[in-house]
Formats: C-alpha cells, structure tokens, sequence
C-alpha cells in the first residue's frame, strides 16, 4: 500500500530540538533538492549543500529512521527534516532510488531479521547471589526510609513555618542520603519539594501536601508484601527500584493501532524528560512512553504525535499499568486524521478520580476529551455545557482558537490538579498540536488543604497537638492518627480526596465560532515559507533581515491576494503589535478569522481600525454595514462605496461626519483620496475649520492633491506674493510673510519654527511646500533647474530650497528632485546650498531610476559611507540597473586591499532584501571565486550571506508566481 504522507506538524513533531526545526525550514524548499523520491517506505532525497557533492538523505517512514551523509550529530538532521518537509508540503520526486538508498535498505532489512531471531536466554550465573543483591538493596532502602519518616515527622512537630527561611538545603540533605539509600526517583521528587519551601503566596499548602504524599509512599513501602501485586509495583517505581527492559519486554505484548496523541517535554537539572501518550483504538487503554535525552542530546523519533501506528507494546507493572516500551512495529505509521474514544467532561473526570484512587502519587492523567470548546474564562467546554479549566500557563489557547476557530474539537490534554494541559487537537481531519503554555510561575498555585490542617503544620504539633479531625469541603474524613504521624496522613488524604473530587462547572460562555470565509487560502508552498519566517533563525541573514523579508511576503502575498494559514495568525498579529505599517496588509492577509481573534484579545484590537478588502462589492459580505459595523468595517464600506460612486461616499460622510471620534473623522477624511475630485473642495473646506489637528491635517493633504482647490490658489496667492523675479529677470525678490495669520493656519501652516530656523524663513518654506511647482516654471518661464539656479544668490536661499524640495517630495517631481539634489553638492561642511539629510534621502527616493543608478555607481566608486546611507534609504525593489552598479561595486571592495570590512557587509546586508533577486547565482559564483583566491573568510562570508539572502528571496518570488 502507499505510504500516506505527513503532515507539517507531524514532521516538526520529530524534531530533536527547536534549533533543528528552525534549520529544517531553510532547506525544506524543492530549489535545495536535485533529486528525490520514495521507494516502498523510504524516502531519499539529494540536498545541495556548502561543498561540491549534495547530502545523501534517506529516511526509512516504517521506524521512521534516518541516514544523512552531514557531518550533523543530531537525529534526525536539519537535511531529513528538510526532506520530510518538502514530501509533506509538495511531494516527492518519481526518480529511481539510486545504489546507496538500496544498499542502506537491505542494510537494515538485515538488522530487522537478525533482531527478530528468537533470543538465547541463559540463567544468572549464580542465583543465589542475585537474591542476595536484591536483600541488600530492599534493606538499604527501607533503611533510608526509616531515616525519611522519623525527617518528616520532624518538620511537622517543630513546625514548617521554619522550612520558609531555611530553604531547600534541608531537603538537599536529605534526597543525598536517599541516593545513598537506592532510592533515586523518591530523592528526585523530595528535591523537587524542597524547591517550594518559602516560594510562593500558598508555599506552605504545596510543601504539605506534597509531603503528606511522600509519608503515605513511605508507609505504602513498609506494607509492600501486604499490597495489591499491581500496587505494590507502583510504589517500588516512585521509590526508585529498577525494572529491567528485558523483563518487561517478556511480558505479554498488546498489539492495536496506537494513536500517538502528543508528547510533553519537561527538564531537571541534569536530563530531559519527553512524554509521549498513545491509546489504542480497540483496547481504549492509554499508554506512556518514556524518553530521555543528557543536555546536548536529542530524543529518538520513533513516535510522531499525529500518526497512528500498529504495533506492540509492552507495559511495566502498576497500578494501573501506564508505561509501556514499543516491543514490535508491524508496518510504517499512517497519519491520525481523527482520534477515537473520545469522552464528555464528566466521564473524563470519572477516569481522573479512578486514577487517583489507584495511584495517589499521580501528577497527571491522560483524557481524550470529544466536541469541546474553548470558554471565555480560559477552560473547555463539552456539547453538554459542562467544563474544565485550563492549566495556568495553558488557558490563552491561541493556537486552538487559531486553528479550529471555535468549532468543537477532539483535544488530547493532561488532566491534573491544576486543569488540562493540552497536547493536541483534530479539528475537521486536521491535526493542531498544542504549542508551548508560559511560564507560570508558584503564585498560580491554589489552595487545597483545610485550614486548620495547615495551621497546625505551621505551629508544629509539638506546640499544638492533632486531634487527627479534619473535613475536606465540609465533610468529615473521620479521625486519624494524632501527631505530627497524624497529620501527614491526614493531608495526603485530603490532598487526594479533594482532587479525586473535582466537578466539572458550569454556565461558562462558550468561544462564538468564526465566521466563515470567502477568500482562498494562499499557495501551500508561500504558507511553508511564512511559517519559515515566523520561525527564530529560519532566514539566513540573522533577525533583521528575517524582519525585513518578512515584511516583503506580505507584500507579495497581498498582492497576489489569499488568505494565510490560520495556524500563523497568532504570531501575525503580535508582529502587527510591533510594526504598524504592516497592519492594513495583515488585516486583509488574515481575513475573517484574523478579525475574529483580534477581538478575543484586546492587544490585538488594533485590527478593527484597518479595512477589509477592498475588492468586494460595498452591501456584500457581511459586517461592513454603515450603521452597525467597526471602525475598519465602515472604512472599507466608504472606501469602496467612493470607487463607485464619489459623491455619495462624500455624502454619506458628510451625513454624520460631526458625530464621529477625532480619530474616525481623521480616517474617514483619509479614505476620500478614492475618486478625490474637484467636487470634494467645498467638504473638505469646511473640514478645515474641525476643531481636531488630526482631522485638519488630514484635509490638508486631500486638497494639496487638487490642482484648483482653494487651498492651492491661496497658497499660491501668497508664494508669489512672497518671491518674484525682479525688474532684470535674473534675480530673486523675496519678502517672506512677517507672521502667521489665521488664514495661514486653517491652510495647514504651522507657526512653529523648529530649532535653529528663524520664524520668517519658515513661514517661507510652509507656503513654497504647499504650493504646486508649476507655479515657478510658469511664472518665470524656466524649467526647475533654471528656477533652483536663481536661489543660489540670494540670501534667502536655503529656505527656498528648502521649500521646493517638500513641495518635489509631495508632488514625486522627478525633475525638480534631480535639479535640487544636483544644486545641494556642499563644496564644505557648512555649504549654504546643502539640504537636511533627512529631506535629501526624501529626494533621492523620487529620482527616476537612471539617474539613481548613475548616483549610487559614482558614490560606490568614489565614497562606500556615503553610498551605504544612500541604499539604506532607498526603497525596496531595487531596479535591475542599480542592482547591477551595486554588484560590481562588491565585486570591487571584496577584493580591494585595505578596503574596510564593514563597508562591504554593511552593503551585502543592505542589497540582500533590495536587489534584483536573480543575482543570486552571480554572488555564489562570486563567493566561490573570493574563496578560491584566498580573501579574507570575514568578506567571503559577507558575500555568501548576500547570495543565500537573494536564493531565499527567489524560491518566494517563484512561490507567489
């Protein structure tokens, strides 16, 4: 049968670390492979890497296992990643499997067969000692236990109110002779313990109850041969006592479809835990998987969450026996496209409290919970209204909202005293694992022994003696022991009474499901990509240019139009909170679902302020009513009302335009630039009389637009008024305004001047940047150059200057940019003709491109400091000619001696994200020229950055293409 392809999250599932996956999304692109394909079970694929000869990458799907021929020490590799990315997200190749894949398939085809020969078991050597060992042992633990009970029974006749300020040391001490005792996991968990002791609002209701717990274990030991056989296992693994593989291996094997819920890592101090929750389809039991891995090291990828895999699996003793070992496989896994045996809240709670009944020691048990939804207090919701609250840490489930969208979904999750933590969910035969929950630090903790429990801990009983009574939720347990004996038993009974006790609630108000959408998604390969960039080192080129390309998918992804995967939009939205000028684009890129979250988070309510798209019909969609609808509903409502019809969007605003907020009318005043026409002078007049600078200055802008508004006849009224030619018509007159009348400002003028300009010279610039240039080439019959000439003499000068050059940046004058940025050349520091650096980069944006062109290639020869702040200035996009001048001149400086390094990375870094994306191989060609010739590896390396930048910048082009 064929082998059913992975998901994304499947296979970033198997990664060994989140270093490998972001890696994997570097090289999960078809332009890093020449050739793949799948053969039976194993996919194999040919990498390009740095050197001459691709990686050869097999990976076998039936363990899965794989094979690389990198130097990498991890497991699976960046390469396999990469290949299973590319299968899951596009396919494989139909090439024929070349000699290694087969020679590596029979390999392991051989090693299959000789482990599955039948297993030659021999006798200890000497059995009797063996047993003697296992005496020892069973004596030297009890021994430390003896010690541990006579501690415990200590801290509660003195009192734990000292355990605040003597910390954990104590505890430290302790778990040390515990080791010494053999008995190693009881030693982890006291450590653990003592870690709470004075940390924390409840610290003393935590450290209680976890060595109530430890107490019970304790007398539990001393009565193994008195327990249950499947008990008494249970409390030998909390103590430590070892079982060994082979053992449980020859226990009898349960073979079912196991379906691989999720796996949750957890670090100590010196390992690393992943626990991975299957349940079989026909037995309905759950089964855990242990792995551990040193700090360094990473986890077999034996289990991918979201697959479903026939096997057997053999589990230790306990009570109920939970962990297993995965003996046989019998075939490849498949993916899970939706788990069975999922139950209501209430049967699930039934299955947490008959787990802690069989096992108090229990931090967690594993549910499979049907049809539940997400709740606006933070917990779950099943069909019948009842719930379960979700971990601290966990009950912000965005990748849940995200991915489900508030419909009912399956969730796998871990049910423990504090809520669920969440594994994963299917929504609709997807697989959504669950990300990451914050940090959640002792504060989260809530109370759960009696009062009077805790204080008689507190006080020490050898202060205040136990009468051993105690109720949990005003029920009585009855009376128990008396002493400090007493009351450890009597908290880790209502410890677990309590927890076994817990009811799901009810009355919680359930997630409104999104709307649904009308937009298609974007390309599957483009959505690979996004979630590349989104990824922490997933672009080459480091943070900043993983923003800035980043930023230029959007844009390529708005103007192809398409929605973004639903799983991105979490991460999406938070770069809106940082980055407001990619919030109109996000608004349209995240579409319906997008709005729906941003109004679940008040951080992301931004959204409702930005159009929707622009594109459809005005009446059509849903919520983009007039009356009713968000601010960003109402905007593209006017804005598209206005492509159809100019003067009733202008009438419509104009209705109800005094009833709006400042900002709103600013806004809405914005959208009118759609059909902006002569018609619009008179409302836009009156605008100017709002008693909101914003809104002001928003009409402003509008009527500079206008060739014959009023406002451009007035301030051409006073420009020429201001500056004329004089009786010779070789010069200048210019009397500038003497104040700024009223007039002035309600056209916009500010009367401020900033620091270091006199008040009339400013008020000269306002009025010439408010008036359109042709004024100048018509009243004095010259073109701009001629007219920019003329300033040059007179004393008044950098303010006309000044002025024109605002005027140029508005109006994106090409000739006026080029005649003022030709005259602005200082011969000095203190040159009167120079313009502000800020407003001639504004110039030189307005250039047209050959003369650009022509600019950076004289700078880049002449002066690199000058040439890197001019590109860093420029606009993406570069075009092919200035693209080219810039090549040649890296081409130059890799190899000039003595040239400054940092010139050259700097302008790498800079042409990465503007230039023409197609000279990617030009750089690599470059790169491997520099390292043939010996340059310095610093300028070889800047250059082979360039290159992977513009190779990245190409495969996303193509993707949108």
């Amino acid at each position: 049968m064929p082998v059913e392809r992975w998901s994304t999250a499947q296979v970033l599932a198997v990664a060994p670390d989140p270093a490998a996956a972001r890696a994997a999304r570097s090289v999960g692109g078809a332009a890093k492979w020449s050739a793949s394909g799948l053969t039976d079970e194993v996919l194999w694929g040919l990498c390009k890497g740095s050197g001459k000869n691709p990686y050869q990458v097999c990976v076998d799907l039936s363990g899965p296992a794989y094979r690389c021929s990198c130097p990498s020490r991890k497991f699976p590799c960046k390469h396999a990643l990469g290949l299973l990315l590319l299968w899951a997200e596009s396919g494989a190749g139909d090439a024929e499997a070349p000699d290694w894949v087969v020679e590596w398939q029979n390999g392991r085809a051989k090693r299959a067969a000789r482990a599955n020969e039948p297993r030659t078991t021999t006798a200890p050597a000497d059995p009797a000692a063996a047993a003697k060992r296992v005496e020892q042992r069973v004596a030297r633990v009890t021994a430390g236990l003896d010690e541990l009970r006579r501690w415990l029974d200590d801290q509660v006749d003195q009192g734990l109110a000292g355990a605040e300020q003597a910390g954990a040391d104590p505890f430290e001490t302790v778990a040390a002779r515990l080791v010494d005792a053999q008995a190693p996991t009881l030693a982890g968990t006291l450590r653990r313990v003592g870690r709470t002791a004075g940390i924390g609002a409840h610290w003393a209701d935590r450290l209680l109850g976890e060595l109530g717990l430890i107490r019970l274990l304790v007398t539990a030991h001393d009565r193994l041969d008195a327990l249950p056989d499947d008990l008494a296992a249970t409390v030998r693994s909390r103590v430590g006592y070892p079982v060994a593989t082979d053992d449980v291996l020859a226990m009898p094997p349960v073979r079912d479809r196991w379906q691989v819920l999720g796996q949750v890592d957890s670090a100590d101090d010196k390992i690393t835990t992943r626990r991975i929750w299957l349940r079989g389809t026909n037995s309905g039991r759950f089964a855990l998987v242990l792995a551990f891995a040193a700090p360094g090291q990473t986890f077999p990828a034996d289990l991918v969450p979201g697959t479903e895999v026939d096997a057997d699996l053999c589990f230790y003793p306990g009570s109920p026996p939970l962990r297993a070992l995965v003996a046989t496989r019998h075939g490849a896994p498949v993916p899970l496209a939706a788990p069975t045996g999922a139950v209501d809240v209430r049967t699930a709670l039934a299955a947490y409290s008959a787990g802690l009944a069989a096992d108090p020691w229990r931090e967690s048990v594993p549910v499979l919970l049907a049809g539940v939804v997400p709740t606006r207090e933070g917990g779950l919701v099943d069909e019948a209204g009842e719930a379960l609250p979700l971990a601290p840490g966990h009950d912000q489930p965005w990748w849940l909202l995200a991915g489900a969208g508030g419909q009912p979904v399956d969730l796998a999750a871990e049910l423990g005293p504090a809520g669920l933590r969440p594994l994963a969910a299917w929504s609709q035969g997807c697989f959504l694992p669950a990300t990451a929950g914050s940090p959640v630090g002792p504060d989260g903790h809530t109370a759960e022994l009696p009062t009077e429990l805790l204080s008689a801990a507190l006080v020490g009983t050898a202060r205040r003696p136990w009468d051993g009574a105690v109720a949990v939720a005003g029920r009585p347990l009855g009376a128990g022991g008396e002493g400090p004996a007493g009351v450890l038993e009597a908290a880790a009974v209502a410890l677990t009474y309590r927890r076994a006790g817990t009811t799901p609630s009810t009355g919680r108000g359930r997630v409104p499901a999104a709307p649904a959408e009308s937009t298609p998604p974007l390309p599957a390969a483009s959505a690979v990509r996004l979630r590349t960039l989104l990824t922490d080192g997933g672009a080459p080129g480091g943070s900043q240019i993983q923003q800035e390309l980043l930023a230029e998918w959007l844009r390529l992804a708005d103007r192809h139009g398409g929605l973004v995967p639903t799983d991105t939009l979490p991460a999406l939205l938070d770069v809106g909170r940082r980055h407001r000028a990619l919030r109109p684009v996000l608004s349209r890129l995240g579409g319906r679902r997008g709005r729906w979250l941003a109004g679940l988070r008040s951080e992301w309510g931004y959204l409702f302020d930005e159009a929707l798209d622009l594109t459809a019909p005005a009446g059509q969609g849903g919520g983009d009513d007039w009356e009713t609808g968000t601010t960003g509903e109402r905007l593209a409502y006017l804005t598209r009302l206005r492509a159809r019809d100019p003067q009733a969007g202008r009438e419509l605003l104009a209705a109800g335009f005094a009833a709006e907020s400042a900002p709103d009318r600013a806004r809405f005043v914005e959208a009118l630039e759609v059909g902006l026409s002569p018609a619009d002078d008179t409302f836009l007049e009156g605008v100017l009389d709002d008693r909101r600078k914003e809104v002001r200055q928003a009409a402003v802008a509008l009527l500079r637009q206008l060739p014959e508004s009023g406002l451009r006849r007035r301030m051409t009224g006073r420009a020429t008024a201001s500056v004329r030619l004089d009786a010779s018509g070789t010069a200048l007159t210019v009397d500038p305004p003497r104040e700024c009348d009223p007039a002035m400002r309600r056209d916009g003028v500010d009367p401020v001047p900033p620091r270091g300009t006199g008040a009339a010279a400013w008020l000269l610039e306002e009025v010439l940047a408010g008036t359109p240039l042709a004024t100048w080439t018509t009243a004095f019959a010259r073109t701009p150059a001629e007219v920019v000439a003329l300033a040059a003499a007179d004393d008044w000068g950098p303010a006309l200057r000044r002025g024109w050059a605002r005027a140029a940046v508005e109006e994106r004058a090409g000739d006026w940019a080029d005649a003022l940025v030709a005259g602005a050349r200082p011969t000095g520091r203190q040159s009167r003709n120079a313009l502000p650096e800020t407003l001639l980069w504004q110039l030189y944006e307005v250039l047209p491109a050959d003369r650009l062109g022509t600019m950076v290639a004289d700078a880049l020869r002449t002066d690199p400091g000058r040439a890197n702040r001019l590109l860093g200035m420029l606009s993406q996009d570069w075009s092919p000619e200035l693209s080219g001048a810039v090549a040649d001149a890296i081409g130059v400086w890799a190899r000039t001696e003595g040239r400054n390094s940092w010139y050259l990375a700097e302008v790498c870094r800079i042409a990465g994200t503007c230039a023409t994306p197609g000279l990617s191989e030009r750089f690599h060609r470059l790169a491997d020229e520099l390292a043939g010739e010996g340059v310095d590896p610093s300028r070889v390396r800047a250059v082979g950055q360039l290159a992977a930048v513009l190779a990245f910048r190409t495969e996303m082009h193509k993707e949108f293409a």
